[in-house]
């Protein structure tokens, strides 16, 4: 645990579970009788509860999005853009990070009990959409009495759940900021998922999903997946800048064992993935990600499924990122653009491939930061809307 927090942290923060018991429909045809949000806050929602920011978090992310919990070194997520003074500054907003459902950080997912066993769900959990975790969202909003969010902010499948807050509740957000995403995966993308969860299914450890009932994880599968992530994450500059061909052991080994850098650290990240994250979960959350096209409702028309919303935009892509390429941010900004929205758009130059939208670079974050700070602006004339609306 840090003895002093830094001046610009939100410092020692706690979760929060949010129960709903209002049945939530989903898109697969299964309903959820009764769930859980976990969820974290900071900063303060101003009278007219017209300052919240929604964080929507990637594949691996979690509620926890800033601070430190008790016993921490290291804080959440997301911690450089989110704080006092910072590009979200929670002096000014009212800001709720959320674990999605089917996530395993505290939501109701594959690793909770249901309530009608008194098991874990494991693979009986349902599958999820990107819009059933909005329409999720939404009732947390309506939990705290937020008509409109002044911004749904994400990057990666964060940044697809803001694009459909946009288009499913268009009156129920201000600003939509989508960072390093895409409107639909390519067939590529898809299969870097298939890979994974072949890798975590075909696991001896994983018993078709109720590995909970033999208490097992499927380390192996779990660590395959999250190597082959990882890799997507990354650049070919940005591996070459940071490991090269560099030998732990400074000369050729002739075995099988890691010898390179980037095997030891591939090797290191599966491992510490595999011993944080459930495994049913990464099945589901891949397969939220393959299904996401909210065009596909819409005659298979971007434009035309933007077509009703009113949230002005900022897309961020990075030149490096070849999961979710600026060229597929600009199908988004083609979108708008021929929809007649309001759209900024910005390419960051960075090194460091699909993983940019989590680390603060400096321009990106000038960029951030000036954009934030209209968000800001806007609120005054957000409460009188509101006042308006009601």
């Amino acid at each position: 645990m840090l003895k002093k927090f830094p001046d610009d942290s939100v410092g020692l923060v706690e979760s929060q579970a949010i129960e709903f018991n209002d049945p939530l429909g989903l898109a697969c045809g299964r309903t959820l009788d009764q769930y859980t949000l976990m969820i974290e806050t900071y900063g303060e929602l101003n009278a007219d509860k017209t300052n919240a920011i929604l964080i929507c978090h990637a594949l691996s992310g979690h509620h926890h999005v800033a601070g430190y919990h008790q016993g921490d070194t290291k804080p959440g997520w997301w911690d450089s853009a989110i704080g006092p003074g910072k590009a979200i500054d929670t002096n000014k907003f009212f800001v709720v990070g959320v674990n999605n459902l089917g996530g395993c950080h505290g939501s109701s997912g594959p690793n909770q009990i249901d309530p009608q066993t008194g098991k874990p769900y494991g693979p009986d959990f349902p599958l999820m959409t990107v819009k059933d975790w909005v329409v999720s969202q939404a009732r947390l909003a309506d939990h705290f009495g937020i008509w409109q969010w002044a911004a749904v902010i994400g990057g990666s499948l964060g940044g697809m759940q803001a694009l459909q807050w946009a288009i499913t509740y268009p009156d129920r957000i201000r600003h939509c900021m989508v960072i390093a995403a895409a409107p639909k995966l390519s067939a590529q993308n898809i299969a870097f998922n298939e890979v994974a969860r072949q890798a975590i299914s075909k696991d001896p450890q994983f018993y078709n999903g109720r590995y909970y009932d033999h208490d097992e994880v499927p380390k192996t599968g779990l660590m395959l997946a999250r190597m082959v992530g990882h890799i997507t994450y990354l650049s070919d500059d940005g591996m070459r800048e940071k490991f090269g061909r560099e030998m732990s052991a400074g000369k050729l080994m002739f075995d099988f064992n890691p010898q390179f850098e980037v095997e030891s650290y591939l090797q290191y990240q599966g491992e510490r993935f595999s011993t944080s994250f459930d495994a049913n979960t990464y099945l589901l959350m891949t397969k939220a990600l393959d299904y996401f096209d909210p065009a596909s409702e819409f005659n298979h028309d971007l434009s035309l499924a933007l077509k009703h919303v009113t949230a002005k935009f900022m897309l961020i892509a990075f030149t490096t990122d070849w999961r979710f390429s600026p060229e597929r941010s600009r199908e988004i900004l083609d979108a708008l653009m021929d929809a007649g929205k309001e759209v900024s758009y910005t390419e960051i130059d960075s090194p460091q491939g699909h993983d940019a939208f989590l680390i603060p670079i400096p321009r990106y974050m000038e960029i951030f930061n000036a954009y934030m700070g209209r968000i800001a602006a806007d609120i005054p004339a957000l409460a009188e809307e509101n006042t308006h609306a009601r």
